[in-house]
């Protein structure tokens, strides 16, 4: 009697602290046990999963074969999974299919059959193994582009050099015109080629010490003439940033380029917000949500409220000669030369957009001041982010991105607040009324349904007067709506952000609270 109960001790203890998520059914496939990994895992509660079937968390189409897979088993004895293992695909509780690998084993309890699955989600490795697919397909395509490149100039050099001859030694006019042409068109040839190897990074730079805010107004001078009257131009710099080691011809032509984009994306008519500020990446959450090398940069962010990009478009938006403007004459090399022009400085480029609603490029350039002001005040910051405060508080995380919704709700939790989530404005406003105890609502500004974040702070502020609101979003800048619907300027947390700017928030949110 004594063996079993600490066997049963023995089991519970290995459940709650393993990692992955463990899973034990009957030969039904019956849910008997799961541990806290599981539940976490499929966003399911433990309690919610027992005695319902285990398919329950596989997508319909392995769900619906599940069962005849078991029975089989039991039949023949075949081992197509178990004690192999295999990658597979889970279903979290909100509908999303994401990867995972299962082991499967079996034993006979009580003469009773038992299935135990261990579970280690797979959704990291992917997204790590596509952003590395990604790198590696642009690197290929950098040295393909530069070997060609490098080719090619040499046959050009040796074009216009003879047609230079030959036009010294013609006195014909007729003749004169068309070698004129013809080294025209070898001029625009050596122009392209100088142009792919921006994006092979062999250019020649010639960087210096640089303050970004004063290249951006130079550059921004130009622009508005350029850009027109029907696009607004709005700038929003930091008052201390530090100095960075680029070209800045190549910088300037990097602004340019991605400004007329923007330009072209709102169809003539928008605004363009231009962003500057030092960030400092040494934190682990934020290291999910940007494929950049730990360290000091200052952020370069050029962002529209334009018709943005759909998904395939962003997955090639670097790669030359790729382009959304074929029947306008784009050439498709603009965003490369920019990634090549910021790769070769040091740095990283990325890219948020949304159909219908804008896109923003986060230009990440190396600080050549480790130690500013800016940077001082980022590790006090993670110093506080790391002391719960949110103890006995309550926080409705409203996101209707899964990935981005279970990190913001690891996020608040590891700040002591209990977190409830909704998918939606609608969702939440739903929540609010049934009478569900909040103290902070953390909203995504931009979501599908009626409400949008600020809709939704309206609504908030109309009927539960007492709630405080925290609005966040991807893009540098709430362009798409410039004030909250409630009629006042909403103060906005960009993603992606550090988790001491998450603690400044949400203490700034409680200072006033009479509870506080």
């Amino acid at each position: 009697m004594e063996s079993a109960v600490t066997g049963k001790a023995l089991l519970h203890a290995v459940l709650e602290a393993a990692v992955d998520a463990i899973i034990l059914s009957d030969r039904h496939g019956i849910i008997m046990r799961a541990n806290p990994a599981a539940g976490a895992m499929f966003d399911h509660g433990t309690d919610d999963m027992i005695g319902k079937n285990v398919n329950m968390l596989m997508p319909e189409a392995l769900a619906i074969k599940h069962d005849g897979f078991i029975q089989h088993h039991i039949e023949t004895g075949e081992k197509r999974i178990i004690g192999i293992g295999r990658e597979v695909e889970g279903l979290h509780s909100d509908g999303t299919v994401f990867p995972l690998h299962l082991s499967v084993g079996r034993a006979e309890v009580d003469g009773r059959l038992m299935f135990v699955g261990i579970l280690h989600d797979l959704t990291k490795r992917a997204q790590t193994e596509a952003a590395l697919a990604r790198s590696q397909r642009l690197d290929a395509i950098g040295r393909m582009t530069g070997g060609i490149a490098h080719d090619f100039n040499n046959l050009l050099t040796v074009i216009i050099g003879n047609l230079e001859l030959l036009d010294a030694r013609t006195p014909d006019d007729a003749q004169d015109a068309l070698i004129r042409d013809a080294l025209e068109a070898a001029e625009l040839g050596a122009d392209l080629t100088s142009r792919l190897m921006i994006f092979a990074r062999r250019s020649n730079l010639k960087p210096v010490k640089s303050d970004l805010r004063k290249l951006c107004d130079s550059t921004l001078v130009i622009l508005k003439r350029t850009l027109g009257a029907q696009i607004g131009i709005r700038t929003e710099y930091a008052p201390d940033i530090s100095l960075v080691l680029v070209d800045p011809v190549q910088l300037q032509s990097a602004l340019m380029n991605l400004a007329l984009n923007a330009r072209d994306s709102m169809d003539g008519k928008g605004e363009l917000l231009i962003s500057i500020a030092d960030v400092t990446i040494d934190d682990t959450y934020m290291a999910q949500e940007i494929d950049v090398e730990p360290g000091h940069y200052v952020r370069l962010s050029v962002s529209d409220n334009g018709a943005g990009m759909t998904p395939e478009a962003q997955k090639h938006a670097f790669e030359p000669f790729f382009t959304t403007k074929s029947d306008s004459g784009g050439n498709g090399l603009g965003l490369s030369m920019v990634y090549g022009f910021v790769r070769q400085t040091g740095g990283h480029i990325t890219l948020y957009s949304e159909e219908g609603l804008g896109t923003s490029f986060g230009l990440y350039f190396p600080s050549l001041s480790e130690k500013s002001a800016s940077a001082e005040r980022s590790h006090t910051g993670r110093y506080a982010a790391q002391v719960p405060f949110g103890k006995g508080r309550k926080v409705l995380v409203v996101e209707d991105n899964p990935n981005v919704r279970r990190l913001s709700v690891t996020r608040i939790r590891d700040l002591g607040f209990e977190v409830v989530e909704a998918v939606n404005g609608d969702e939440a406003l739903a929540l609010l009324r049934s009478g569900i105890q909040i103290d902070i609502v953390f909203s995504d500004l931009i979501m599908p349904g009626s409400l949008s974040g600020y809709e939704l702070a309206a609504q908030v502020a109309v009927e539960f007067p007492h709630l405080k609101v925290l609005l966040t979003s991807g893009y540098a800048s709430d362009i798409v709506a410039a004030r909250g619907a409630v009629g006042e300027n909403q103060d906005v947390l960009h993603k992606p952000y550090r988790q001491s700017d998450l603690v400044a928030r949400l203490q700034a949110l409680l200072v006033d609270d009479p509870e506080g």
